[in-house]
């Protein structure tokens, strides 16, 4: 099957994954004119007016971009919506992106066919995260047009299947466009995931260590200075297993060796009995591939870099 428009139109075959809190219109923006889809999840921009100014912005600099760079467009962008219960802004969110003509929207925790309609009234398309073949099958049956596999490893709401499987059992049925999520810092890890059947590597702890994140200073350089050692799976801060940076875990006063299980059926965003600390911006999400993130760079230089080695691991099977 041909790739969505929206998703031919990249310099490079990566999609910045939507950061909680972290991922704001400067980055979405620099990701966009670096040539990789950026994206935000719509609950970042609070209280929900704030959608359309966030919105209004990036389309409108996008456009005057691609009209000063015919020859080298922007990247598409996309917003992340949260398919859940808990999530009461949903469809006012939804308006904003039918409004607004959103290209891309990434749905998570859940599929929902009305929300994939609205979608594609305009044109858009709807790529659905999944930790498994089962959640993979029911979000095409409800009409999304791609897939988001989230793997073993990846930051975040992760699952826990190897990407070769994972990749593997979607593939056996399903030949539209798949982004694979799970470690992948580099260049050559993108390479990989398409060797593997997967069309894009979908990237995002690497980008919380860029100029343009909200994060916080100490949670980048967290980033730079520790490896996959330094994550911990749990369900403990908000309901649903994620892994997590292990010094923000102890600076929060837990053991992390010995954290307690949190009830699934409820999704919040406390972090178990402290309620000074919350997740995401005090208990922070990261996948395992930050080993391979030396420092802060601008967003521009951290795309350059995955290209380089994209291109430089390409090369290197080639011969």
């Amino acid at each position: 099957m041909a790739l969505p428009e929206q998703l031919t139109k990249l310099r490079f075959p990566v999609i910045g994954a939507p950061l909680f809190i972290i991922s704001n219109p400067d980055l979405v923006i620099a990701q966009c004119k670096a040539g990789i889809v950026g994206s935000f999840p719509a609950l970042n921009a609070r209280p929900g007016p704030v959608l359309e100014e966030w919105l209004q912005r990036i389309t409108s600099e996008l456009t005057a971009y691609n009209e000063a760079n015919p020859d080298k467009p922007a990247a598409p962008f996309a917003v992340n919506q949260i398919v859940h219960a808990s999530n009461e802004r949903l469809m006012h969110d939804v308006e904003m992106c039918v409004k607004y003509k959103v290209p891309i929207v990434i749905t998570s925790l859940g599929a929902r066919t009305e929300v994939n309609d609205a979608i594609h009234s305009y044109g858009g398309i709807v790529l659905h995260d999944v930790i498994n073949d089962r959640f993979a099958r029911k979000a095409i049956e409800k009409g999304a047009d791609g897939l988001i596999a989230v793997a073993s490893g990846a930051g975040g709401h992760a699952g826990t299947i190897s990407p070769f499987a994972l990749i593997q059992e979607i593939r056996e049925w399903f030949d539209g466009p798949v982004g694979l999520s799970g470690s992948i810092s580099t260049g050559g890890a993108v390479l990989a995931a398409q060797a593997m059947g997967a069309d894009f590597g979908y990237i995002g702890s690497a980008f919380i260590a860029t100029e343009e994140a909200n994060a916080d200073e100490r949670y980048k350089q967290c980033i730079v200075d520790h490896a996959a050692a330094d994550i911990v799976y749990t369900n403990l801060f908000t309901g649903v297993h994620g892994n997590y940076l292990k010094p923000s875990i102890e600076a929060a006063g837990m053991d992390p060796k010995n954290l307690p299980e949190s009830d699934p059926s409820k999704m919040n965003f406390g972090s178990g009995g402290d309620e000074k600390s919350k997740a995401w911006k005090d208990i922070w999400g990261c996948g395992q591939g930050i080993g391979a993130v030396k420092s802060i760079l601008s967003t521009a230089d951290m795309v350059a870099r995955l290209e380089k080695e994209y291109k430089l691991a390409k090369a290197k099977i080639c011969r």
